[in-house]
Formats: C-alpha cells, sequence, structure tokens
C-alpha cells in the first residue's frame, strides 16, 4: 500500500450532516464529519473500533449514556474506547467540522455501529454523503 494525502475540505450543506472519507487502511479511517448548528447524532457505539474526534472549527458537545456533557471548542479532541457509548451535537453557531479517525481492533468487526435501540450498521461510510440537507453548490468548508 501506497502513502496517502488529503485535503481537509468538505462541500457546505443546507442542514443536517456530511461525511467526507479522506483515508483509508485495512485498520484505519479518517475522515471530516460536517454538522450544521443543532444537528446531533443518537447515543451509540462502534464495536472493535477506537474513535478519536478533533474539532477543527466550530463548537461539538459529546454526552456520554448517562448524558454527561463535555464541550470541545477548535483545536480541542476527545478520544472514544470502543464500546464507549456516546452522541454528539454541533453545540456552536457556526457548523461543526470534526476530524475523525477509527481504528479497528483486530480483525475487521462485522458490525460497524449499534445504537441504544438496536439497530446496527454493517456498512462503513467508504463515500461522500448527506443526511438531511444538501450540498450548496460552489460552496466549500476548507480548512484555512
Amino acid at each position: 500500500m501506497e502513502a496517502s494525502t488529503f485535503k481537509l475540505k468538505t462541500p457546505q450543506i443546507t442542514g443536517g450532516r456530511s461525511h467526507t472519507p479522506l483515508a483509508k487502511t485495512e485498520h484505519m479511517n479518517v475522515g471530516l464529519n460536517y454538522y450544521t448548528p443543532g444537528r446531533r447524532n443518537k447515543l451509540h457505539t462502534h464495536p472493535g473500533e477506537d474513535h478519536i474526534f478533533l474539532v477543527i472549527d466550530g463548537q461539538a458537545t459529546f454526552y456520554n449514556k448517562e448524558h454527561q456533557a463535555t464541550v470541545l471548542n477548535k483545536g480541542e479532541g476527545i478520544m472514544l474506547p470502543e464500546n464507549h457509548y456516546y452522541y454528539f451535537e454541533s453545540s456552536g453557531e457556526r457548523p461543526l467540522a470534526l476530524f475523525r479517525v477509527s481504528a479497528k481492533k483486530g480483525n475487521n468487526p462485522k458490525v460497524v455501529r449499534i445504537d441504544t435501540e438496536g439497530n446496527r450498521r454493517t456498512d462503513e461510510e467508504n463515500d461522500f454523503i448527506v443526511v438531511d440537507g444538501s450540498t450548496i453548490e460552489g460552496k466549500y468548508w476548507e480548512f484555512a
């Protein structure tokens, strides 16, 4: 496998969230998550994966399964070990840009995400996606 380079750039969106894959190996994924203000995800965990999130713009509030809040501002990050239940929201006034690293432990897990309602995701987000919104033509968020 060869080295790869990437750029922290993603289309701006009308609402919701997006995920831009940046680089991948057999054991690691690197991506850029982009959330509009107020957007949050569900309480969930990633079996067999550790995660690191670094706020590169905006503000994120991460919550554990007891709903205890940890506020992260630009330049601050959090490491979440495998099977740690969490959720987060874009809690600032501007969109949240999160640099995301996930590292698989051992073999590739068959389930990559489980929420508290028992919903399971078995596929990784390997392509650019937008959920609950659409891209804004010609407008991009870019790390500067």
